[in-house]
């Protein structure tokens, strides 16, 4: 949806027309076709055949709203974390219930989503997993980011998927640590201290050098960029670093536990 938008805003703006104009064109208000390229309201065929009409488009875009695929890989929140995790230059992830997402096989992703309530259906397991799989080009960008990650112990000791899937989770978490560009610290159950029990949290800084934060919980995720709530989450993760063992007792608790299985 939010391609098909900015495919429809690179169009206009190729055909010279600003939003108002557009709109004016096919006879709607102007937040409708503002909304329609930020991917925040579907295109409907009829629309779409208005713009195509407009733009010369020769049915492109009626075609498009008729292909939409029926299942959103992400909710609203989520897609413009995505957007600007794409283009990141500093990541910091902590997770306590599961391997950090960038950090997960495919087969560990796709036992994870098998694991909600209620049950995804197989195409919707499958659109998600692909859109899984796709973030993972951001380890292969030209200058890909600098990337933290502080996971608790207890998500290396869950089965998820069975122990086969497990230890090769762990054996791709272990090849992940030494990267340059990746840092993996493990939060000890054994710590005296938590500061991450208010659960999963991931901080970015933009290309354009804005600090931004995506949090998750059980009833939604949350968007923050509030100066006084990220100051609060940079203050957590830096304690949370502080807690967690370093970078290289972190790689020796791996290699322990890929040794002892």
């Amino acid at each position: 949806m939010k391609m098909l938008g900015r495919q429809i805003a690179a169009a206009r703006r190729a055909s010279g027309y600003t939003q108002v104009q557009l709109a004016a064109m096919i006879k709607v208000d102007d937040e409708t076709v503002a909304s329609i390229e930020q991917g925040r309201r579907p295109l409907k065929p009829d629309i779409g055949r208005k713009i195509d009409i407009a733009l010369g488009t020769k049915g492109v875009f009626e075609e498009g709203a008729e292909n939409l695929p029926e299942i959103d890989q992400y909710p609203e929140f989520a897609e413009l974390y995505i957007d600007h995790e794409r283009s990141s230059i500093v990541l910091s992830w902590y997770d306590n219930a599961v391997v950090p997402g960038l950090l997960q096989t495919e087969e560990y992703a796709e036992a994870v989503l098998r694991e909600r309530v209620p049950a995804y259906d197989e195409e919707e397991i499958q659109a998600k997993l692909q859109g899984r799989v796709e973030r993972l080009a951001i380890f292969e960008r030209e200058t890909p980011p600098t990337m933290s990650f502080i996971i608790w112990e207890p998500v290396l000791h869950m089965m998820i998927g069975g122990q086969d899937i497990r230890l090769r989770q762990l054996s791709h978490l272990r090849d992940l640590a030494d990267r340059p560009n990746v840092t993996i610290q493990i939060l000890p159950l054994a710590s005296l201290h938590h500061a991450g029990t208010a659960g999963p949290f991931i901080l970015l800084e933009t290309e354009d050098h804005q600090h931004l934060a995506y949090t998750e919980g059980q009833r939604g995720s949350h968007w923050v960029s509030d100066p006084d709530e990220m100051s609060i989450l940079e203050s957590k993760y830096a304690m949370l670093r502080t807690q967690a063992r370093d970078v290289e007792e972190s790689k020796h608790m791996l290699d322990t536990l890929l040794g002892a299985a």
